[in-house]
């Protein structure tokens, strides 16, 4: 029927005071998640796979979950409360990044077996790291930002659109940033123009990612206000 609500969609969010007990141990799972798949992403990122003519890093996993998680969380509970999980994810990024490179530093013993690949895969991992918090410290604030931009601009209604628009520029705000961060200067070949070479297609899978993880979303809004 036209002017027919959506009840997902335009239910109001949940203030923190009225979060149930059930609800919050929801969002906490919700919460480990978002950790979770932040920190594997960083871990497996450096590995590059090939799947028919696509040569992607295998963290696209992984990482595109983290935007599900936050607008879910916009969605239901607002503004703050999904910045509070970007912070969360920021700290825990620095933690992993300082307790990486202690380890790395730390000489080995002699009995240690994994000496030179250790350093190899953990070693490089420091730069990827580094181009990782500030590509999603950037990234994530941007996509709160824009999905309240547009839950705005559409009166609560259409997530479907909210969630992918915010998601697909903030997407490319994080592409954009981690590739400069972690490969820009590597060698001769890495120049701006092949660096572009490499994003476009890269983002524009996770475009599709993010396109095809839209029931996800609203299956996850229904999840979380669900008594």
């Amino acid at each position: 029927m036209k002017g027919a609500k959506n009840p997902v969609e335009h239910r109001p969010s949940t203030s923190d005071n009225e979060i149930s007990q059930k609800q919050m141990y929801k969002t906490n799972i919700l919460l480990g998640l978002f950790v979770a798949m932040l920190v594997t992403a960083n871990l497996i990122g450096t590995k590059i796979t090939q799947v028919w003519i696509l040569n992607f890093s295998v963290g696209i996993f992984a990482f595109p979950i983290t935007f599900m998680i936050t607008d879910v969380i916009a969605e239901v509970y607002g503004k703050k409360k999904s910045m509070e999980f970007v912070k969360i994810g920021f700290f825990s990024l620095i933690v992993v990044l300082m307790i990486t490179a202690l380890s790395v530093w730390l000489p080995f013993a002699e009995r240690s077996f994994v000496q030179g690949e250790y350093t190899k895969v953990f070693g490089t991992t420091m730069r990827i790291f580094l181009a990782s918090i500030i590509a999603f410290s950037m990234s994530q604030t941007h996509d709160v930002w824009a999905f309240h931009f547009w839950k705005k601009a559409t009166k609560g209604q259409f997530l479907w659109l909210r969630n992918n628009l915010s998601t697909i520029s903030s997407q490319f705000i994080d592409t954009v940033i981690f590739m400069f961060i972690a490969f820009y200067g590597i060698s001769p070949k890495f120049t701006v123009a092949y660096m572009f070479t490499l994003i476009i297609p890269y983002w524009l899978l996770k475009v599709a990612v993010a396109l095809f993880d839209t029931p996800l979303v609203y299956a996850g809004v229904w999840w979380l206000k669900k008594d």
